[in-house]
């Protein structure tokens, strides 16, 4: 929930969704939702005939969702080959590659991958068939790991030959096992087991940056430890009194600046609220979690 002070404006309240970004410690408004009330219908004459056939003010609610969350996405899970995209928002989950070799069986080969690509098509998946022969197959991966696609199916004549495919994972970095990047799948279990690793790879994404927001998620209760918390890439839960004037103050002290500067920027409209990478490194006490620890009963503001 926001604070009275970085609620709607005019509203009930507000309620909100923030994404936090492991590399610079920062956190991004995703989405909001602001129950307005009848403020505003009040003062636009907002009626509706209720049950009762009698006049009667609107109750209203806005919320939204925007692109912001792309980028967002893109800085938690991608790595520096590109994106790195969950499969259930993925526009393309697999892509084949057909790994075409001189005079040897090329035809058969594109059959089969068509074959293979019309069978997971017909299974509700979002499939990308690349048999663009000008291009070898490296430059052709490198191509769809930038783009992000969660899944990169290959075939050659030896697959070919054994009726299978093999399944390569985008998520998989160094460091991990090498048998969870690759595995190789019968034909006949392709639906299957392409589903089931979408599933995984969908998980391994969600417990990965779970985990990170998590361990970076710090108990605070003195303010001198405040400030360096943040400074090592935290979010902080903190004892919060929730008023204005002590929300204005923690913005202050934690930038290192005076409330006569902080006046100053405000009218030359240098502090106006910046969102992400453009934080000038003071903190806002702006969210309120519907979860938050139980504070001990000598905790304070």
């Amino acid at each position: 929930k926001k604070s009275e002070k970085e609620k709607f404006a005019g509203g009930d309240y507000t309620t909100t969704c923030e994404a936090f970004i492991p590399t610079n410690g920062r956190a991004i408004q995703g989405a909001t939702s602001h129950s307005l009330g009848q403020n505003f219908s009040k003062l636009f004459k907002i009626t509706f005939e209720d049950e009762n056939k009698e006049t009667a003010l609107a109750w209203q609610n806005s919320w939204g969702i925007t692109t912001r969350t792309i980028g967002v996405m893109t800085m938690v899970h991608g790595d520096d080959k590109g994106l790195i995209l969950p499969p259930r928002v993925a526009p393309v989950q697999v892509v084949i590659i057909p790994i075409y070799m001189k005079n040897k069986a090329q035809e058969a080969l594109t059959a089969k991958a068509k074959e293979i690509s019309e069978l997971l098509e017909k299974a509700g998946l979002r499939v990308e068939f690349d048999d663009r022969r000008s291009y070898k197959p490296g430059w052709k991966y490198n191509h769809w790991e930038m783009r992000g696609v969660p899944i990169r199916l290959e075939i050659g004549p030896r697959d070919l030959k054994k009726n299978q495919a093999v399944l390569v994972r985008r998520d998989w970095k160094d460091g991990d096992a090498k048998n969870k990047r690759k595995s190789f799948v019968s034909v006949d279990d392709l639906v299957e087991k392409t589903n089931a690793l979408l599933d995984e790879i969908h998980e391994a994404l969600f417990s990965a940056a779970k985990a990170k927001m998590d361990a970076h998620t710090v108990k605070v209760y003195k303010w001198d430890d405040f400030v360096p918390t943040l400074d090592k890439k935290n979010i902080c839960l903190v004892p919060w009194c929730d008023t204005v004037a002590c929300e204005k103050n923690i913005k202050v002290k934690s930038a290192g600046a005076t409330e006569e500067e902080e006046k100053v920027e405000s009218k030359s409209g240098e502090a106006e609220e910046a969102k992400g990478f453009g934080l000038k490194g003071s903190a806002k006490s702006l969210c309120k979690p519907f979860d938050a620890p139980e504070l001990a009963d000598d905790a304070v503001c």
